[in-house]
């Protein structure tokens, strides 16, 4: 797992669970350096890559957004399923207020 200095990191897939491929999609939403992420919705950001990719993503990619935000926030590099619970949980909840 990577473990980057989070202050010092200046690309995207330097973070924890991002490869050449996500660090693309997180490009094309406007995410183009890691402090970027800091205080973003996973959830959001899920929909806007969605949106202006023109398909839908397979959810992980939120629990892998998830990660990385947590990550620069502060928190310790967790792979990204470690996330999943926690946004089956979140989506629910937000599925219910509806």
């Amino acid at each position: 797992m990577k473990n980057p200095d989070r202050e010092t990191v200046s690309r995207l897939d330097e973070l924890p669970n991002i490869g050449k491929a996500m660090a693309d999609d997180l490009q094309i939403i406007g995410i183009d350096h890691p402090k970027k992420l800091i205080g973003k919705d996973p959830f959001v950001l899920y929909e806007v890559l969605c949106i202006t990719s023109g398909k839908r993503h397979d959810p992980c990619v939120i629990d892998v957004f998830m990660s990385v935000i947590h990550f620069m926030e502060g928190g310790d590099p967790l792979p990204w399923w470690s996330f999943t619970n926690e946004r089956k949980k979140a989506y629910y909840s937000k599925s219910n207020e509806k």
